[in-house]
């Protein structure tokens, strides 16, 4: 069936997507309701400019047949890039058998909602609500893709679950939904991977991110992009923790023409904490609008953000976060640190703090802070040896360090590869 895409959405497209996909009839109502609230809401007119986002072109792609989205199953961090095909595939047959024998639920959204209701319907769209903001609710009426995570009660996952995202299409992107609950007591770290080629038109890349954490358990979402100049990168990510919970944001991003992530947490337990390190880079014509968001709801709650931006080329970094702490959490507190590099006179960066305190016995510490690499430094070690390119390059991965050590070391090295590789010619 061929459906034509009406201005502001298609209906049609969205009760197509929900039958090919064998939905129940609770999940292809949510998509049309989140439909009419994505027609409803304005377009953003904060963090970047969007104006590029073209929906008809969105949906006239979408009212085309699904692609694939490059899905891997979780793999030790220990292999490298010599290990043969054979070794990895018994490496993650051993990893799959171990998380079924611990009755972990590690699949793609789309089996979930039809083989997992009890644990989908449970949070699905609770965490970040239907009417969120504009992007949001087209990625809630039109997912594909994504991941499902449930962690039983007081099971620890020891390998960390990784998979992979990329955008095979010219305008437009994966709209992947990623739900993880980890249940009382639970521990685990999902690592998720987005990259793009490189397109002649502009693409969209509008995710969702809920993430439940119950009583006592620690969940750590790290995120490593890597986008080309042309995508426009809108992502939503929550999640809740309850008394004693722990959650970790570690965010990266590179390329795009404009990323909008905050990654936030809201704290309904007491006791609950929560921390987010991010690092983002923007070159010539790009912009990276990256900050964090923590919500202190419960008493004795523990907030931290650490956040490093660096810009060259005329790329323009943004640092935006709120810390709020209500009036009846108690014995909170929170510190948020964002530091911002410039390589160049054409660069900028630019901070929109925010804090909303509720409570006279609240300690909340913030510091915001630029500066520019000299020529001094370029000069001490370019007189060591180092070509202008390296010395600049080491400068900016030593800038980023308190971020890259809380990465697994194969990610953490790959990070610094990139940095390096955008750095090229960046001198002079």
């Amino acid at each position: 069936m061929t459906v034509q895409p009406v201005k502001g959405g298609s209906t049609g497209i969205v009760h197509e997507m929900s039958m090919q996909s064998g939905e129940p009839d609770w999940m292809r109502k949510y998509r049309l309701q989140s439909l009419e609230d994505f027609r409803k809401l304005p377009v953003p007119r904060w963090g970047g400019d969007v104006n590029g986002v073209d929906f008809d072109e969105v949906w006239a792609h979408l009212s085309r047949p699904a692609r694939s989205v490059d899905r891997r199953e979780p793999r030790s961090l220990d292999q490298s890039g010599g290990t043969s095909h054979n070794e990895a595939e018994v490496v993650q047959r051993r990893n799959r058998k171990t998380l079924e024998d611990q009755g972990v639920v590690f699949t793609d959204m789309a089996s979930a909602v039809r083989d997992h209701p009890e644990h989908v319907r449970a949070y699905f769209g609770k965490i970040v609500p239907l009417n969120d903001n504009k992007f949001s609710a087209l990625n809630s009426a039109v997912w594909r893709g994504g991941s499902f995570v449930y962690v039983p009660p007081g099971v620890e996952v020891e390998v960390p679950l990784q998979v992979g995202f990329g955008s095979d299409a010219a305008n437009v992107g994966p709209f992947e939904r990623t739900l993880i609950i980890a249940d009382e007591g639970a521990i685990v770290h999902y690592i998720e991977g987005c990259s793009a080629p490189v397109y002649s038109t502009d693409n969209l890349h509008a995710a969702v991110v809920e993430i439940m954490v119950r009583p006592g358990a620690h969940v750590t979402y790290t995120t490593m992009q890597n986008w080309s100049a042309n995508v426009y990168n809108l992502v939503t990510k929550r999640a809740v923790v309850e008394a004693e919970g722990h959650m970790k944001w570690v965010d990266g991003h590179s390329g795009s023409r404009l990323t909008m992530t905050y990654p936030g947490t809201v704290m309904t337990g007491p006791k609950a904490s929560a921390e987010v390190f991010s690092v983002a880079y923007a070159g010539r014509g790009q912009q990276q609008d990256v900050g964090a968001k923590m919500r202190h709801v419960a008493p004795e709650t523990t907030s931290k953000v650490i956040s490093r931006t660096l810009a060259k080329n005329g790329g323009r970094s943004s640092y935006r976060s709120l810390v709020r702490i209500d009036d009846g959490a108690e014995g909170c507190a929170s510190q948020v640190r964002s530091d911002g590099l410039v390589l160049d006179g054409e660069s900028t960066f630019d901070a929109s703090p925010r804090i909303e305190v509720g409570r006279t016995d609240a300690v909340v510490a913030q510091d915001v802070a630029v500066s520019r690499v000299g020529d001094d430094q370029l000069f001490y070690l370019m007189s060591r040896g180092l070509a202008a390119e390296q010395s600049l390059g080491v400068l900016a991965n030593a800038f980023i360090e308190p971020i890259t050590r809380s990465l697994p070391l194969e990610y953490a090295v790959e990070w610094n590869r990139l940095i390096d590789l955008q750095l090229e010619d960046s001198v002079g």
